[in-house]
C-alpha cells in the first residue's frame, strides 16, 4: 500500500459573505497516494479546480485541513506556503503561460534556476519528446508542443506531485493523446504524483483513481482495475 502524500479532511472553500456566499467545497475527506496517477472528473463549476487550488497551495481553505507529508498547509504563513510550491509543486495548466519572447529551453530555464535540485532544460525537454526543438519559439511551436514545453516546465525541478488543469482541454483529440501519453510517463520513469482535473470522461481510462465530483463534494471513488494507455482511449 503507497502511503499517503496528502490528507484531506472536512475541508471547505467558500467565496463571499452571507446570503452571497458561494460554497465551492463541501466538507472533502480524501487521500492522494505517493506516486499515484489520479483523475479528478466532473462538470465545470463542481469544485474540482478550487480542490486543485487549494491542495497546491494557491487558495486557502475556509476550514477543514490539507496535510502534505503531515504537515496542514492551513496552517502556513505565505512564505511557507511559497516554499511548498517552488520545492514540491508543478502546475500545468489549459492554457500554456510561456514567455512568447523565449525559446523553449529559456521557458524551462525559469524554473530550473530557482529549484533546489532541477533537472537541466534539455533534459525536460527530452523527456517529453521535444529533444529538437530546444530552440523554438512557442510561435513557432504548435499547441500540443507548447503544452508538453509547459509540462517540461513544470516536471524540471522534480516536483513531488503535478497539477494539471484540464491539460487537453485546448488541444484536438490526438494531439491530447499525446500530451496525456507524456504525463503518465512522468508519472511512470519519475515517480511523481500526478492529479488531472478534466471534464473529459475518457481521461479516467488511465488513471489508477477517479474521483468524481458535483456540487462541490466527492459523489464517487472508484479504483481503476485495468488501466487504458492513452493511445487507446476514445474521445
Amino acid at each position: 500500500m503507497r502511503p499517503p502524500v496528502f490528507v484531506i479532511e472536512g475541508l471547505t472553500k467558500e467565496y463571499g459573505t452571507g446570503e452571497a456566499a458561494v460554497r465551492a467545497l463541501r466538507g472533502i475527506d480524501l487521500e492522494i497516494l505517493d506516486g499515484e496517477l489520479l483523475v479528478l472528473l466532473g462538470p465545470s463549476g463542481s469544485g474540482k479546480s478550487t480542490l486543485l487550488n487549494v491542495v497546491g497551495g494557491l487558495d486557502r481553505p475556509t476550514s477543514g485541513s490539507v496535510r502534505f507529508r503531515g504537515a496542514d498547509l492551513a496552517d502556513m504563513t505565505d512564505v511557507q506556503l511559497t516554499r511548498y510550491r517552488r520545492d514540491h509543486v508543478g502546475f500545468v495548466f489549459q492554457f500554456y503561460n510561456l514567455m512568447p519572447s523565449l525559446t523553449a529551453r529559456e521557458n524551462v530555464e525559469l524554473v530550473t534556476e530557482i529549484a533546489p535540485d532541477p533537472m537541466s532544460p534539455d533534459e525536460a525537454l527530452e523527456l517529453v519528446g521535444l529533444g529538437g526543438r530546444t530552440e523554438h519559439f512557442p510561435s513557432q511551436l504548435s499547441g500540443g508542443e507548447q503544452q508538453r514545453v509547459a509540462i517540461a516546465r513544470a516536471v524540471a525541478k522534480r516536483p513531488t506531485v503535478l497539477f494539471c488543469d484540464e491539460p487537453t482541454g485546448a488541444l484536438d483529440s490526438d494531439t491530447g493523446r499525446a500530451v496525456l501519453r507524456v504525463l503518465k510517463d512522468v508519472n511512470e520513469e519519475l515517480g511523481t504524483t500526478v492529479l488531472i482535473v478534466t471534464h473529459a470522461a475518457a481521461t479516467a481510462g488511465m488513471a489508477d483513481r477517479v474521483i468524481r465530483f458535483a456540487d462541490g463534494g466527492i459523489r464517487a471513488v472508484a479504483e481503476n482495475a485495468m488501466k487504458r494507455d492513452p493511445e487507446d482511449i476514445e474521445w
